[in-house]
């Protein structure tokens, strides 16, 4: 039961910093994509919200201080996941979805791969 009460925690912390971290990416990309190429965009946001996400992953979501060893296996997740991201993205995007839509479905599929390998990193396999 404990076990169970301690991994819905984290997973509803997941989803708050979650949330936070694509809203901060997704305004980014929005306002940037209007005047400047998408996949320069795509990654400015990202870039903001790996930072403000590796924070707050750390210190709330999985209770662990940052560290060289979380730091680098936290990137070295999402050097993959935002592989991942802009190759979707720029699928979707010559699948004809519109440039200030396409990130919503690369979001559904990301982020879950993304929360499988971070919670990998913090060393929550229990």
């Amino acid at each position: 039961m404990v076990k169970d009460k301690k991994q819905a925690g984290e997973a509803l912390r997941f989803v708050i910093v979650g949330a936070l971290a694509t809203a901060i990416h997704y305004g980014i990309y929005y306002v940037l994509q209007l005047g400047i190429d998408v996949n320069v965009a795509y990654t400015a946001g990202y870039v903001v919200s790996f930072i403000f996400n590796y924070i707050l992953s750390a210190r709330f979501t999985f209770r662990k201080k940052t560290s060289v060893k979380n730091g680098l296996g936290f990137g070295g997740a999402h050097v993959i996941n935002y592989l991942l991201q802009v190759c979707l993205l720029n699928i979707f995007l010559c699948l004809g979805i519109s440039r200030s839509f396409a990130p919503v479905p690369v979001y559904c599929i990301a982020i879950p791969v993304n929360f499988m390998m971070v919670r990998y990193v913090f060393g929550r396999r229990d």
